[in-house]
């Protein structure tokens, strides 16, 4: 992402002394952040506190780290990262494409449900931030993962990045108190089976 200063090695067990440290740094920073966010929001992932917290220059923090919102997006990657390594995990089991995709969203919300503070901040951020993120088309490549598809052609990625567009309008909703995950799932299945059951 834009202001992550160090390339992340393509084996964690191939990691030198020196990108190892750093490796652990930017992780520091990232938990430091996000337990920041999941107690007071966004208004309290301020950098010098993040960097207080994770045992950082504030000078290195902005290193890793150009801005607050390079940050966020930061955050957000590692909470997908988490997501994905979850459904590597543990697949969805559903019998259709759409099926195993609205199984993964609900993983999402249910463990982004968890920090309600952080999971409000996060999108909230990405909505209102001019920092450019490829959260779209990362969450479109997990759900044809979860779907268990070849990599998808450029008509089938845009029909997915719509139903990840759908899942986080449901998050602004939930969040707001004025849905359930009942009724997220249920909205979640029309528009999935529309969208990618419907050929």
């Amino acid at each position: 992402m834009g202001g992550d200063v160090t390339a992340e090695p393509a084996a964690a067990g191939h990691l030198t002394g020196r990108s190892r440290s750093q490796h652990q740094r930017r992780k520091r920073i990232l938990q430091a952040a996000a337990a920041l966010a999941s107690r007071g929001g966004v208004e309290a992932m301020q950098m010098r506190t993040v960097a207080e917290r994770a045992g950082v220059a504030l000078g290195t923090l902005y290193r890793y780290f150009p801005s607050k919102m390079d940050l966020v997006v930061a955050v957000v990657n590692e909470e997908i990262d988490t997501l994905e390594a979850s459904l590597d995990r543990r697949p969805p089991s559903s019998g259709t494409p759409a099926g195993r995709a609205v199984e993964a969203l609900m993983r999402a919300t249910r463990g982004l449900m968890r920090e309600p503070e952080l999971a409000d901040a996060l999108i909230r951020s990405l909505l209102l931030s001019d920092v450019k993120t490829d959260l779209g088309d990362r969450m479109a490549a997990m759900l044809a993962r979860a779907a268990d598809e070849a990599p998808p052609g450029e008509e089938r990625h845009i029909l997915l990045r719509s139903l990840s567009s759908v899942w986080v309008m449901e998050m602004i909703e939930l969040l707001r108190g004025r849905t359930g995950n009942e009724q997220i799932q249920a909205r979640l299945e029309i528009a999935a089976e529309r969208l990618l059951d419907g050929d």
